[in-house]
């Protein structure tokens, strides 16, 4: 097959491109490198690996990238909270403009499959917080990123379904770990930089739930619904992580603290996140056979050794974040 990831230059997206090269795939990437292209420079001489500069929401590109194309990893977006709400025209424009365009031209391309790169945070707020959620339960959406993914679910899984193309959508857990294309504003990698840099991190709302999945991980996700027999993916839906990797601030905090010698943080009371959600993910495992090969304190440890390696010499320039 050949595959179409879509971001490919990303912190996810850097990541899958070189499992799929591992596995034989014919890879075409296309991407805006709007923060750069360094996490493809190794990939390049590759002979199974193509790249396209270019951004999703232009309809030649889109055209030239689609040329021969069986599947699509779709993950370039406006990515996060905070982005899409200081982008909110960007991310109408991407996240869900291009993303239909895309679905419609690979549809008319005949493209077999389209794998999604939702969200977890479509869950929101859990209305019982002793409770998980699941792929069933009520989508409470809370921030534009959300929204425009839970909006162009509906699209693939719904709207679209009898399309002849097999269409899923992943929930990503939130993401951290090590990736070419390495970020430092996400919660794990974030706090775990701080503090090996003796910074005190403070935790703002400690309370709140969310699940993590490491980024190979997620990574691999995409390429398992890509091999998994239509039946059982088409107009699907899987969360993508492990019931076990469920944390609050705080107890990443204290995975932390038993891996980074001298570390310390500051709490501050706040339950101003509306965000707050523990998810379940059997679906994936039990469905398609999905398990996690990483956990939150391995993604600390590769964090926290490549911070005390002294190879990048400002990791908080603004290269390593999405705002």
């Amino acid at each position: 097959m050949k595959i179409l990831v879509t971001g490919g230059a990303g912190y996810i997206g850097s990541v899958l491109v070189r499992q799929l090269l591992e596995k034989d795939y014919q890879v075409r990437v296309i991407d805006s490198l709007k923060w750069g292209g360094d996490a493809l420079y190794d990939v390049v001489q590759n002979p199974n690996f193509e790249f396209l500069k270019g951004d999703v929401r232009d309809e030649a590109a889109i055209d030239k990238a689609l040329v021969g194309i069986d599947g699509i990893v779709h993950l370039a977006a406006i990515v996060g909270d905070p982005a899409c709400k200081k982008f909110s025209d960007e991310a109408l424009e991407t996240n869900w403009d291009a993303s239909v365009k895309l679905f419609e031209k690979a549809e008319a391309a005949g493209v077999k499959r389209f794998v999604f790169a939702s969200t977890c945070s479509n869950y929101g707020k859990m209305t019982d917080p002793t409770a998980f959620v699941h792929e069933d339960s009520e989508l409470r959406p809370v921030s534009l990123y959300a929204e425009l993914k839970v909006k162009f679910e509906d699209y693939i899984l719904n709207k679209r379904k009898d399309t002849n193309m097999c269409s899923t959508s992943l929930r990503f857990s939130t993401v951290y770990g090590f990736s070419p294309r390495i970020r430092f504003d996400l919660t794990v990698n974030e706090f775990t930089r701080n503090v090996g840099l003796g910074e005190v991190q403070e935790i703002w709302g400690a309370q709140f739930w969310r699940p993590y999945c490491h980024v190979e991980d997620l990574s691999r996700s995409a390429i398992l619904v890509l091999e998994s027999p239509t039946e059982k993916v088409r107009a699907n839906v899987f969360n993508v992580g492990n019931t076990e990797e469920n944390y609050q601030k705080g107890m990443i905090m204290e995975e932390i603290l038993k891996i980074v010698p001298n570390a310390s943080a500051k709490y501050v009371e706040s339950n101003e996140d509306p965000r707050d959600y523990r998810v379940n993910f059997s679906k994936i495992e039990n469905e398609l056979g999905f398990t996690i090969t990483k956990t939150v304190p391995d993604g600390i440890r590769e964090i926290y050794k490549l911070i005390q390696s002294g190879l990048i010499v400002d990791s908080h320039s603004q290269k390593f974040r999405n705002i």
